[in-house]
């Protein structure tokens, strides 16, 4: 039997991950406050963290929240506070634009490396070197900048209804990491994955995840948007995998094009359920002959000349 991909075994690390960010989160500066007008900004897999964060943020009434990529930024607007994630601290686009709006706005990084230029250029930084990966594919450092944010948002506010506390969450991480994974699941052509509120962003990064660790087909939308058109792209031997709960009905319409729905009921919180994507990818990508530590034509940071 072979070794196991560095990049499934960093994804079990994720709960104890999560409580740690809890714990530095406690202490953290920098961290948005109610009433703040916010921006959060990444580009890849942080850019979809950004997503998921900004409207965790909004829904809980702790103040108006934009997410945006790094390199399409509006920089005109304004805002109290710029929030960046990015795991090497070296991305391109995210340190043009902190230096571009750092005159006018407060700027929190969240990073994996304190040696890194985003930790000198932001007025604070918060560094998560415990869940850095040595994987190219992120995993672990994408959720546990999420769970230090959404712990921020414990600290000062209520979370919007429904929405468990990350204690609860890390609890369903545990069960994610080693709960079997559908059948049809595993043995689909294609997976397109829906998420409604902050759970879309998290969608986003489950489908980049099938397509950077084993070259999947994959898709991703807004879970009440899937009926609006991306519904024809489901049939047999296809799946369509919601994140948090479904909406009412979309399990007939996904069962009338003879496709598959995955779906827990919303028993598991939508970033554990991240966990079950992610070791999706990597089945997958084992079953193809891929490496998913080492995805073709990715590096961990896109660093550009001039």
């Amino acid at each position: 039997m072979s070794e196991p991909s560095l990049t499934s075994l960093e994804i079990t690390t994720q709960p104890g991950c999560w409580r740690r960010a809890a714990e530095a989160a406690a202490s953290a500066a920098g961290l948005p406050r109610p009433g703040e007008r916010v921006a959060v900004t990444g580009c890849g897999t942080s850019w979809f963290m950004a997503q998921a964060y900004a409207a965790l943020r909004e829904a809980s009434g702790q103040g108006e929240t934009d997410a945006f990529p790094a390199s399409e930024f509006p920089v005109s607007r304004t805002y109290d506070r710029l929030v960046v994630i990015t795991r090497s601290g070296t991305t391109t686009e995210v340190l043009d634009l902190i230096a571009e709006v750092r005159e006018r706005w407060e700027v929190l990084a969240v990073t994996a490396d304190a040696a890194s230029p985003v930790v000198r250029a932001a007025d604070e930084a918060a560094v998560a070197a415990w869940a850095d990966e040595e994987s190219v594919v992120q995993t672990r450092f994408a959720t546990t900048a999420l769970a230090f944010l959404r712990a921020g948002l414990e600290l000062t506010g209520r979370l919007p209804e429904g929405v468990k506390r990350l204690a609860e969450a890390a609890a369903d991480a545990e069960t994610a990491v080693i709960e079997p994974l559908p059948r049809a699941v595993l043995s689909a052509e294609q997976w397109t994955f829906l998420g409604g509120g902050w759970a879309y962003g998290l969608a986003q990064e489950a489908a980049l995840k099938m397509r950077e660790a084993a070259g999947a087909w994959t898709e991703s939308y807004p879970a009440m948007e899937y009926r609006h058109g991306p519904v024809s792209i489901t049939g047999p031997g296809r799946a369509a995998w919601i994140l948090g709960v479904a909406p009412e009905g979309l399990e007939a319409d996904v069962s009338r094009t003879g496709g598959v729905l995955v779906s827990d009921g919303g028993r598991l919180d939508p970033m554990a359920d991240l966990i079950r994507a992610q070791r999706l990818a990597v089945a997958v990508a084992e079953s193809r002959g891929l490496n998913p530590d080492a995805p073709k034509g990715l590096t961990r940071s896109v660093i550009l000349n001039g």
